[in-house]
């Protein structure tokens, strides 16, 4: 943090001022604050504990505080902004507040969604937007996680996107049109924006502004087919409905008037039959996905491959199965 009290109860900025040894406090809680300054080191205060205190969770790191340093210069070029600006109804401070209506947040370590949400929250009921750039370790890397899903936002023209900060290169990262394919992998595409040129919320603005509308493209993997069939056959969708302590709690039916088939053998048709259908009907949902891909595809045979090995591995000959239970996977 760079605001702090003195002994006298004046706001001071450890940016700006002349600082002296002395007695310093969180402007928030009031907590006393140690001043850091070093020749490797931005001059800013720290909590002593952060215990009593309900605006801060831990102390910021140096990447936190560069990057915040770097935004609130920026933004105030073009705008009127104010560093570290308490909200005490919240018990939130905003890292940089822009004109009273926008709360420009650096996030450079993992949080909880849940207090993520809360302090979102928090500022739209106050009727000011808040916007989440992050940092080194939250970056998006080839998978996108839980944690950075809650950070996505959506437009129009660039889809889903995220902001990043890199205070190494100096650089604003806008990645958009963000796409996960069918292992996971992220696609998106990328713009950056150096530290300091332009207008910092017309820059920020980029993903809502009228323009072009913005398309790229991404080779389709040609081994996506064996690699959903090896996923299929490590880890069968069939394992939980056919296992033996569900087959145990599922409630016996009286077979005694049919005189067909007994409660042992009825169970074991009545659950192939109900697998059965459920991996069908994903299969041909998959298929019709594929058909709409490339035209190359033989979805027809794909199918009836994959629907063939799982009961293979699971039941054992299609044949015997077909003969006992009158299914085909033709």
């Amino acid at each position: 943090m760079f605001i702090a009290r003195d002994e006298k109860g004046s706001l001071v900025n450890a940016l700006e001022d002349k600082l002296v040894k002395q007695n310093y406090t969180c402007p928030a809680c009031g907590g006393l604050v140690r001043l850091r300054k070093g020749k490797n080191l931005r001059t800013h205060f720290a909590h002593v504990s952060l215990n009593q205190c309900d605006f801060y969770y831990e102390n910021e790191s140096l990447e936190h505080l560069e990057n915040k340093v770097a935004l609130f210069n920026w933004a105030l070029k073009n705008d009127k902004a104010e560093l570290e600006y308490p909200i005490p109804d919240l018990k939130q401070i905003a890292d940089v507040l822009v004109n009273k209506q926008l709360a420009i947040e650096v996030q450079c370590s993992p949080l909880s969604s849940k207090l993520l949400q809360e302090r979102s929250y928090g500022y739209r009921s106050l009727g000011i937007q808040v916007l989440w750039l992050l940092g080194e370790k939250l970056c998006l890397k080839e998978r996108l996680t839980k944690l950075q899903k809650d950070f996505l936002y959506f437009s129009n023209n660039m889809g889903f996107h995220l902001w990043e900060l890199d205070h190494k290169k100096q650089v604003l990262r806008l990645k958009y049109l963000l796409h996960q394919d069918l292992k996971g992998k992220l696609h998106y595409q990328v713009k950056e924006f150096s530290y300091g040129k332009g207008n910092l919320l017309d820059i920020l603005r980029t993903p809502y502004q009228q323009q072009p509308l913005i398309t790229f493209s991404v080779e389709q993997d040609r081994k996506i087919c064996h690699y959903i069939q090896t996923a299929l056959l490590s880890k069968p969708l069939l394992d939980e409905a056919t296992s033996p302590s569900l087959l145990k709690r599922r409630k016996p039916i009286k077979f005694e008037d049919s005189g067909l088939v007994s409660p042992s053998k009825a169970y074991r048709k009545r659950a192939i039959l109900s697998d059965y259908c459920r991996l069908a009907g994903l299969l041909r949902q998959f298929s019709g996905l594929l058909s709409t891909k490339s035209q190359n595809c033989h979805t027809k045979a794909l199918s009836t491959c994959l629907l063939s090995a799982i009961f293979l591995k699971k039941y054992g000959k299609i044949e015997r199965m077909e003969e006992t239970y009158g299914i085909t996977t033709k």
